[in-house]
């Protein structure tokens, strides 16, 4: 007996299965595989999300990152890695945080989110996401008093 199962089209298929990635709800005919860069991309989206997030990544990471905004290719899974199992994920997030909000609170939204994203969205049991606060954002180092680059006098 052949272990190809006919599809709704007509034509033959067989499960695939990929050597990277999970396999999650291994069920009749075939299996998923959810690779563990779309599972980077989950977190980061859902880590973004939350109230108080600037950017995710280290300086580095964040550089990149806004070269590949003004690019219109942002790369949501920057400043996240995952280690996928069978039916188990961990996270780690990298995260720059408003100025001023509680950090603390802050990452545990941040942990939560993610958690619930992997949960429901994967379908994966999370066995931890640790999440690293690598900056501050100060909304005033963004702004230029002048609006041409130069630095207002100190005195008047």
């Amino acid at each position: 007996m052949s272990n190809v199962q006919p599809s709704v089209s007509g034509k033959s298929s067989t499960p695939v299965s990929v050597a990277k990635g999970s396999n999650v709800g291994a069920s009749g005919a075939g299996k998923t595989t959810i690779e563990d860069g779309v599972v980077a991309k989950i977190a980061g989206i859902a880590a973004r999300e939350v109230r108080g997030v600037y950017a995710l990544g280290g300086g580095a990471a964040r550089a990149i990152g806004a070269i590949r905004d003004a690019l219109n290719s942002t790369d949501h899974s920057q400043g996240v890695s995952v280690e996928v199992g069978e039916r188990q994920v961990a996270v780690d997030v990298t995260i720059v945080a408003e100025y001023p909000v509680a950090l603390q609170q802050v990452a545990d939204e941040v942990r939560a989110a993610v958690y619930r994203a992997m949960e429901d969205l994967v379908g994966m049991e999370v066995t931890e996401v640790n999440v690293t606060v690598n900056d501050v954002h100060i909304p005033s180092d963004d702004d230029d008093e002048n609006g041409d680059g130069s630095q207002g006098a100190r005195v008047l």
